[in-house]
């Protein structure tokens, strides 16, 4: 099978090379799949894609026409995918169902204890010469109420790290983790109870039509006052300008986010001596309360490697027998 590898990077390239056997034939190209790059699939069998690609309607019916037949999504999310039109021209999509949970979930506790400990304002201020504590006062963990929204295997492990401190924990699932039930002390309620009494919140839910802007004004509104909150599953989750004005307003004492809901024109880019024209972008990333990373949650060895692997496990199921038993339906 002849593959390209689209939206490809020197962090994922050697994991890809290293995992790769068996009847494949792969090209790469760091441009991201669009409009305009959906006819360098030509003569290709199996595409790989990753979170910067655009496989929508109109994209998905010219890798068709391209001879695309397989696409290996090199991420859990397919969001950016439109699965309804995959199915309706018979290509088939898989994706990577799971890699190391412990990337994500221990991004997120990073993102969590920087900006509680006001890590990176403190590193600023001794590079000044000022090495006054005024400004750096945080709060303990231990007794806090952690609310998490989504209890899989991310989800999970965060909820695990987050009793290890000693925190109560509130989780909002409509399925709840019964495995997760007998190894931590850890509650189930809604979402409006989730807001009302979390001292920090953290998002690992997928993306869908129930969960797309799930944080807007409304439920801002319900947080404590000075809430930590924490988003390293999807941007589009929260809406942005409803975030800005909740930490304008001091609703939010903090955000920590590793996702944005236009990230494609941004992350995973060199815009070096470049100006943004994102006005929202420029705005969130000015708060100090605001600690924004580039979507690095999974950028870790292990993840990296569980991604390659099963990547070339699918494509080797479609070369061998056409069926991978990670494709999504």
């Amino acid at each position: 099978m002849k593959i390209l590898m689209y939206s490809i990077y020197a962090f994922d390239k050697p994991f890809i090379e290293n995992a790769t056997h068996g009847k494949l034939e792969i090209e790469y190209t760091n441009q991201a799949l669009n409009e305009d790059t959906a006819k360098l699939a030509e003569g290709f069998e199996g595409i790989s894609l990753f979170t910067p690609d655009n496989a929508s309607d109109s994209v998905l019916e010219k890798l068709y026409f391209y001879g695309v037949r397989y696409i290996a999504l090199r991420s859990v999310g397919y969001d950016y995918v439109d699965l309804k039109k995959a199915r309706a021209l018979g290509i088939k999509v898989a994706n990577v169902p799971s890699y190391s949970p412990y990337s994500v979930a221990e991004h997120a506790v990073t993102l969590l204890l920087a900006l509680n400990r006001k890590i990176i304002l403190g590193q600023k201020l001794m590079q000044m010469g000022d090495y006054r504590l005024d400004h750096l006062v945080g709060f303990d963990l231990y007794g806090k109420t952690v609310g998490i929204i989504g209890t899989g295997k991310i989800g999970a492990a965060f909820a695990k790290i987050m009793h290890g401190f000693g925190c109560q924990i509130l989780a909002c699932d409509p399925q709840e983790n019964e495995e997760l039930i007998q190894q931590i002390d850890i509650s189930y309620t809604t979402l409006e109870d989730v807001c009302k009494n979390s001292d920090v919140i953290s998002v690992h839910c997928p993306l869908n039509r129930e969960t797309k802007y799930m944080f807007n004004k409304s439920n801002f509104s319900l947080m404590k006052r000075g809430v930590i909150f924490i988003n390293t599953a999807r941007g589009t989750i929260i809406n942005t300008e409803d975030l800005i004005d909740a930490l304008k307003m001091g609703n939010i004492g903090a955000a920590g986010l590793d996702v944005y809901e236009k990230e494609k024109t941004i992350f995973f880019g060199n815009h070096i001596n470049k100006k943004l024209e994102d006005h929202l972008y420029t705005i969130l990333r000015s708060f100090p309360n605001v600690l924004i990373t580039g979507h690095q949650g999974f950028l870790t060895n292990e993840a990296l490697e569980g991604i390659a692997q099963t990547t070339i496990v699918n494509f080797n199921a479609w070369a061998y027998n056409g069926l991978s038993e990670n494709e999504l339906k």
